[in-house]
């Protein structure tokens, strides 16, 4: 589709001279998403499943076909390993509550990245915290990222032990823009060993095979796929799901009581309590139809086009040091996130002037927890709707900074 046809798509691209380089935040909507969410709520809004009447009926069975469109997109083997959430956090928080409380002994160990988004930490520690409440103490076991901003597998494997019962990385990580499979992990672990993926960057920007992935769990956040805010996707493999327990417990929750407490119903209404964000779910269908339209496997290549294009270009600007990531990868690879510093101005200041100026960029530690030793960033992340003049431009603006404050 040519570009000027995909930016139409687009209402808050269509008249405005800025440049939004922050898509690793946010996407844009599409208008087809928009339009969703509208109708929802000016024609037949109701509570799907809740009656018998054709608005709600009606609902109960378009979200079915969604949670099937979703499985399908994902890679997911049964419509019944999707599970629809109030976004990326609170489907890591799912993992943690509905698995990790009831199946985690004493002594039982995590492997994670402290370099990870909060969502893909911070729950990991409350975790940590009730589970002590309970007098079962589990081990958080940090492991490195490498050069390229990837987990490092090599450092992974040299901490697992017996006790290892999950592993859980950033399919795409947030702010290096590496790619992280554990394909290399792969007949050298114990098959038990529980893989999550938190794939919130990596979806909508290039294609995802969970199945492949040999995930255990996968975590999606829809507004970073064209969707609406307070929406997620949490896939829990079938081989998992005996060991669930509900998440949300309430109305429409697949529970009923019993004299000992809850009996646990089916999945995925065992994690899905309460009124769901129906117009989320909603967009999130028109969101993937449009994603299907544009291709992801080309929104793929257009993002590793103007990966290598920025980092070619900011690469002979003074002062510019890049953070891990595809700027020290030794092929070119990109998958639209490209993080670095300049000398002589904060990255605070230097996404004050490139705003001014018209460039829209993230600055700060991006939700990284545990880096105040670390200098904040200027992180570009880019989508099917920008285009190599905005990144030529964007170049020229940086080394004009550069050459302003060197």
């Amino acid at each position: 589709m040519p570009a000027t046809d995909v930016r139409a798509l687009f209402p808050a691209l269509a008249d405005t001279a800025q440049v939004y380089l922050d898509s690793a935040a946010t996407t844009q909507k599409p208008l087809p998403v928009i339009e969703t969410i509208h109708r929802y709520h000016n024609s037949g809004t109701a509570n799907p499943g809740r009656g018998t009447y054709p608005w709600a009926t009606g609902l109960a069975t378009r979200i079915a076909r969604i949670r099937e469109h979703t499985s399908s997109f994902i890679g997911a083997e049964y419509p019944d390993e999707v599970v629809f959430t109030g976004g990326a956090t609170a489907a890591l928080n799912a993992v943690t509550l509905s698995w990790g409380l009831t199946t985690l002994g004493d002594g039982d160990e995590i492997l994670y990245s402290p370099t990870d988004h909060a969502s893909n930490v911070y729950p990991w520690l409350h975790l940590r915290g009730l589970l002590a409440g309970f007098g079962r103490r589990i081990g958080l076991i940090p492991y490195r990222t490498s050069e390229t901003g990837e987990a490092d597998t090599e450092d992974i494997l040299t901490k697992i032990t017996p006790r290892t019962r999950l592993i859980t990385a950033s399919h795409l990580h947030h702010v290096f823009g590496g790619l992280s499979t554990l394909e290399e992990l792969r007949g050298h672990i114990d098959p038990a060993i529980l893989l999550c993926f938190d794939c919130s960057q990596s979806g909508g920007h290039l294609p995802i095979d969970v199945t492949t992935l040999e995930a255990d769990f996968a975590i999606f956040a829809a507004h970073k796929m064209f969707g609406a805010p307070g929406t997620g996707i949490l896939y829990c493999r079938r081989r998992v799901h005996d060991r669930l327990v509900p998440f949300l417990p309430g109305g429409n929750s697949g529970t009923r009581p019993h004299a000992r407490g809850l009996l646990a119903g089916t999945m995925p209404e065992l994690l899905e309590g309460g009124t769901p964000n129906i117009p989320g779910i909603l967009a999130l269908g028109s969101a993937l139809e449009v994603l299907e339209s544009l291709d992801v496997d080309g929104i793929a290549v257009h993002n590793r086009v103007l990966t290598v294009r920025l980092i070619d270009g900011l690469r002979s600007v003074p002062g510019v040091e890049f953070l891990p990531g595809p700027a020290y990868a030794t092929c070119a690879v990109g998958y639209g996130i490209v993080s670095f510093t300049m000398d002589g101005i904060t990255a605070t200041d230097l996404g004050f002037v490139l705003s001014e100026l018209g460039f829209l960029v993230r600055t700060g530690a991006h939700c990284t927890p545990g880096t105040a030793h670390e200098p904040d960033s200027v992180r570009v992340s880019t989508h099917i709707y920008n285009t190599l003049d905005e990144v030529d431009r964007f170049i020229a603006c940086v080394r004009s900074v550069a050459e302003e404050v060197g």
